[in-house]
């Protein structure tokens, strides 16, 4: 058949490394040993009905008791690896799902640092825009202190939206 269940048992416990590691290639590693092990379950599907039905002819044809005892050793094997494919087959879903969700979360994780740096640079935007406009009744336009209050502001809001989402551990 080519696929011994140890090696594949093997190589879903280093993709399960691979998941919890935070590896970005597991998924695709998941569907390639995914595939393989389908594979392996049709083949065997195929093989074990093929046995079934030889060991159903061995009465009707007169075929040796030896083997008989073959095919019957023959279909206690593929009874075996279809039930380790079908094992190895939930397991990989359910490892599956789990990188699925740890994709998520990292990325759940990344929009919110990119939402905190967007709320950072909209502060001080908000403040340029609005003494941008052009008043002329704005008091601290003429004040001396104006524009050093108005950086002030800025780099303020700044430095306060950065504490309080390092606070909520969004950086």
């Amino acid at each position: 058949m080519g696929t011994s269940p140890s090696w594949t048992g093997s190589r879903k416990d280093g993709i399960e490394r691979q998941v919890f590691s935070g590896d970005t290639a597991a998924a695709e590693r998941i569907y390639l040993l995914s595939q393989e092990v389908i594979d392996v379950l049709h083949n065997s599907t195929h093989l074990n009905r093929l046995t079934q039905a030889l060991g159903n002819g061995a009465a009707k044809y007169g075929i040796p008791d030896e083997l008989r005892a073959y095919l019957e050793d023959v279909a206690d094997h593929l009874t075996r690896v279809l039930a380790e494919a079908g094992e190895l087959r939930e397991a990989l879903s359910q490892i599956l799902n789990v990188n699925s969700t740890l994709v998520a979360q990292r990325q759940n994780e990344d929009m919110k640092k990119i939402s905190g740096w967007a709320a950072i640079l909209f502060a001080p935007t908000l403040v340029g825009a609005i003494y941008g406009m052009n008043f002329d009744d704005m008091p601290e336009l003429h004040w001396a202190f104006g524009y050093p209050m108005a950086l002030g502001l800025m780099l303020g809001l700044g430095v306060v939206l950065y504490v309080v989402f390092r606070v909520k551990k969004w950086m």
